[in-house]
């Protein structure tokens, strides 16, 4: 398949997954459903794009596998948050926001959030086009460097994720706030890496044109998502209110994306 071939068969398995899940989301009345969705996409893309491609195998193994292990381990991480545990605070809080016009304008509304979503999935997926369809017969030192990249970035992501859960499962932490292992360093050092993932995506179509030119927009998209969307904004939010003068102590003291030493309180 051509490149807009794959995208349009892209974008149209996206729309009907996170469908599903929103039907199946408003089932359940857990609308957190959509988080394992978008990470779960970027491996049916990953199969998709790799499968039907018409481009050069080795282009299409390297980057659909990055993408399909990445995407698989975040739903499987998001899964266990998910499945089976009362919708997440920022999901309520929604609810909250955006049902006092009535459950119809709130389902519509949640429904598009949903979509957006999904047209992030295609979107973020683009440098997966421009490797199913390279036809240069070798990988680029881009490439290469990406490979790397991509497994310290994954490695580090699944510690942070790892740490934190079992922070989490001690009973005797309960109200209190995980500044362990890279937690020290880092308030959220799971989304630094996460970023690091898409640096690594950007890195590896760089030379794959024309698609690959929408690979150098990705680090700053997600950038932009994670401190002032939906990521680092949110979960400090909600942090402060389950910890309130514990969690802002931990703000003081430790960067918010980069790793970097803790600082001293000032006396």
């Amino acid at each position: 398949m051509s490149g807009l071939e794959l995208l349009a068969l892209g974008t149209a398995a996206v729309i009907v997954i996170m469908t599903g899940l929103f039907l199946l989301g408003r089932r359940l009345s857990n609308f957190s459903y959509v988080d394992i969705g978008w990470s779960a996409n970027f491996s049916v893309l990953a199969v998709l794009y790799g499968l039907l491609g018409n481009g050069a195998p080795n282009h299409r193994i390297l980057l659909c596998t990055m993408y399909g292990l990445w995407g698989a381990r975040l739903a499987v991480h998001l899964g266990r948050r998910v499945i089976g545990h009362p919708e997440e605070g920022r999901y309520v809080e929604l609810r909250t926001k955006w049902g006092t016009r009535g459950e119809a304008a709130f389902l519509r509304r949640m429904y598009r959030f949903y979509l957006v979503q999904a047209a992030l999935d295609v979107v973020l997926a683009l440098p997966l086009i421009a490797a199913a369809t390279d036809s240069r017969p070798e990988l680029s030192p881009f490439e290469w460097a990406a490979a790397a990249l991509w497994s310290i970035a994954l490695i580090g992501e699944s510690v942070a994720d790892a740490t934190l859960d079992r922070f989490k499962a001690d009973a005797n932490n309960r109200g209190r706030v995980c500044d362990i292992g890279l937690w020290r360093y880092s308030r959220h050092p799971n989304y630094f890496f996460e970023w690091l993932v898409w640096v690594a995506y950007a890195l590896a179509c760089f030379a794959s044109l024309p698609w690959g030119l929408f690979g150098l927009l990705l680090p700053a998209l997600m950038l932009y998502f994670l401190l002032r969307v939906t990521g680092i904004p949110a979960t400090e939010a909600q942090a402060l209110r389950s910890r309130g003068a514990a969690y802002a102590d931990y703000q003081a003291r430790t960067s918010p994306f980069i790793p970097l030493p803790p600082r001293r309180h000032r006396s």
